[in-house]
């Protein structure tokens, strides 16, 4: 369904949102079911045909198996993708977000021992961050890693963590310094599986499932300090790490959400014009229309955000306090755009939409998380609004005096703020 004109992608945008789209049109109908049931707790064959395909790590370099494509591209690929759900398509994206530590911190061993690995989908990588007492206080972090000679020994506990079950690599994040500076007192790991590292499937999920989600326990786990992300010069770096990776965790959270909303607009749209009610198709009453009217509205302005939000990520003009409240913007407004469209689609389709005849009520569980997850939409709020009084505030006014504009604006006796 032609929603978004494709002219207006770059070629290779063009050319790779088409290979995804393929690639998703690939997958069989039974493993989303199998997913769904948790009969498949983690389906890695679907990463091994996504690198095979040279779909992963898109926008990382040609050297490590990339293909140097901007954001924008990424996105392109991330909505077609999206459409299979929340699990898969955060399994797609793990190699983007922890692919870009490896390239923005890596050592050049880290990125040929793991990243070139990872974009060719024969390792697998899973991001542990969140804690049982942490949730969106990443300075809070519990978990410990103690200097030993040429290793650190971590000892602690991640939870929610997407693809734990299939992992090959985590990267984790540690606490290794009690005082000073919060922001120095967190260092991100490579850590592989293996002794030290235990993972529990312990979630009974509403939704996005089959993903692999897991607990993982660290105890006595030594890894070797040329798995520091970075190595030596990485200690104390997390905080760096964790500022970045905010990039990709949550475009490519924005970029799934439109792939889930459009799902379930094309499902909702097909259904009211073959629905017919008091003789005629349900599209033509207005209670019909205008909610699909809104959501078509709501997904485009939400992809344009995205698109715009990609170009300013991949600009190098804009300033970092910028691109942190235009990322966070997407993904807040990206993920509410999909509850909305999908919830449209539901009431659309009435009584049938709520069973398993047609797959809005999964892609309603699944888009759930994502107004949770990698930051909740509270958490976008208080970024965006931080990051444009930062700016705004120390910003020159530029041109016409819009309080100005008021016939007693003269009447600075009137004019009290404290």
């Amino acid at each position: 369904m032609p929603i978004f004109p494709a002219e207006l992608l770059e070629p290779d945008a063009r050319a790779v949102r088409d290979e995804a789209r393929a690639f998703a049109s690939s997958i069989p109908r039974q493993l989303l079911l199998d997913m769904d049931a948790e009969r498949v707790r983690y389906p890695k064959d679907f990463l091994v045909e996504a690198g095979r395909r040279n779909l992963l790590g898109l926008r990382f370099p040609e050297a490590y198996g990339g293909r140097g494509l901007p954001w924008t591209a990424e996105l392109a690929a991330l909505e077609e993708v999206g459409v299979l759900g929340t699990a898969l398509g955060c399994l797609y994206s793990l190699v983007s977000i922890v692919g870009e530590a490896l390239v923005q911190f890596g050592t050049e061993e880290q990125k040929r021992r793991y990243l070139a690995p990872m974009i060719a989908g024969t390792l697998t990588a899973a991001e542990a961050l969140t804690e049982p007492r942490g949730g969106s206080d990443f300075f809070g972090a519990a978990t410990r890693a103690i200097r030993d000679g040429d290793a650190f020994v971590l000892d602690g506990q991640k939870r929610f963590v997407v693809g734990a079950e299939g992992a090959d690599l985590f990267l984790v994040y540690a606490r290794t310094a009690e005082d000073g500076d919060p922001r120095k007192a967190i260092t991100a790991f490579l850590v592989e599986r293996g002794d030290g590292v235990t993972v529990e499937h312990v979630y009974g999920l509403m939704g996005t499932r089959g993903g692999g989600t897991g607990r993982l326990r660290f105890r006595g786990c030594r890894v070797p300090v040329g798995r520091v992300l970075g190595g030596e010069t990485g200690i104390g770096q997390g905080a760096a790490v964790f500022d970045q990776m905010m990039i990709p965790e949550r475009m490519t959270s924005a970029g799934g959400a439109l792939g889930m909303a459009r799902a379930g607009l094309e499902i909702a749209a097909r259904y009211a014009a073959k629905r017919k009610a008091f003789g005629q198709e349900i599209r033509r009453f207005e209670g019909v229309s205008f909610k699909l009217a809104e959501s078509l509205t709501q997904l485009e302005a939400a992809r344009a955000l995205c698109r715009e939000t990609g170009r300013a990520i991949g600009h190098g003009g804009i300033p970092a306090g910028r691109v942190r409240r235009m990322v966070s913007e997407s993904k807040k407004f990206a993920t509410e755009t999909a509850w909305s469209v999908v919830n449209h689609a539901m009431q659309v389709m009435g009584g049938i939409g709520y069973t398993n005849v047609y797959p809005i009520e999964r892609l309603l569980r699944d888009i759930r998380l994502i107004t949770i997850w990698t930051g909740t939409n509270e958490i976008m709020d208080l970024v965006i609004q931080h990051e444009f009084y930062r700016e705004f505030l120390k910003a020159p006014a530029l041109g016409r005096d819009l309080e100005a504009d008021a016939e007693n604006a003269e009447a600075p006796e009137e004019k009290i703020y404290e």
